[in-house]
Order: C-alpha cells, then sequence, then structure tokens
C-alpha cells in the first residue's frame, strides 16, 4: 500500500487548507487512517484519527478547526484545516493502520503558516 499526500502550501494565519491522501488501493474498510503533523525540533504528534467504522477524533489544539473525511471511491483521505495558526507550521503525515498492527506511511507535505 502506498500512500501519497498533497495539498501542503504557504499560508497566512486565519487561511484554510485542504490535504489530500491518495491510497493505492482501497484500505478504508480495513485500515483506521489518521493524519500526525511533526513542527521542526518537535515528536510527531497525532492529529486527527477516523475510523474503519467513520468514528472521528482530534487532538485538542485542532478541534473545531480541523475535519477528517475520506472518499472511498476516490480511495482519498482529507484533512481541511481552517483558522490556521503559526503553531499548526508542521509537516503533515498520512497513516493507515489495520487490526494486526500492518502500518503505512505518506512521505509528508509540508504546511507554513506565517504572515
Amino acid at each position: 500500500i502506498q500512500l501519497v499526500e498533497s495539498g501542503g502550501a504557504s499560508v497566512q494565519p486565519g487561511g484554510s487548507l485542504r490535504l489530500s491522501c491518495v491510497a493505492s488501493q482501497s484500505i478504508f474498510a480495513f485500515y483506521d487512517m489518521a493524519w500526525y503533523r511533526q513542527a521542526p525540533g518537535k515528536q510527531r504528534e497525532l492529529v486527527a484519527t477516523m475510523a474503519v467504522g467513520g468514528g472521528r477524533d482530534y487532538v485538542d489544539s485542532v478541534k473545531g478547526r480541523f475535519s477528517i473525511s475520506r472518499e472511498g471511491a476516490k480511495n482519498t483521505l482529507y484533512l481541511q484545516m481552517d483558522n490556521l495558526k503559526p503553531e499548526d507550521t508542521a509537516v503533515y503525515y498520512c497513516n493507515a493502520e489495520n487490526r494486526a498492527g500492518w502500518e503505512y506511511w505518506g512521505q509528508g507535505t509540508q504546511v507554513p503558516v506565517s504572515s
């Protein structure tokens, strides 16, 4: 399975972006999906999750601003990011993991937030 992220771009505070993660095959019925991010000099952080059954969860710092969704017909996971803040600056990664512990990562997409 390959995961390819896109959509990262420089954005000003208060702006919006939508990240996409395209999977090389249909996996949403078997894999929990997630977005992580890693800011410069910091550890990778879990941002949002979407379970096989559709349940969603978010880290407190992005609740009300970010939204995770998926489109099965396109094998694509999304992360809608609104009201971006400088502290959202990071490389964002797509992750897929099944119940057996098989895990896959994308290559990451950069999101610099600055004025």
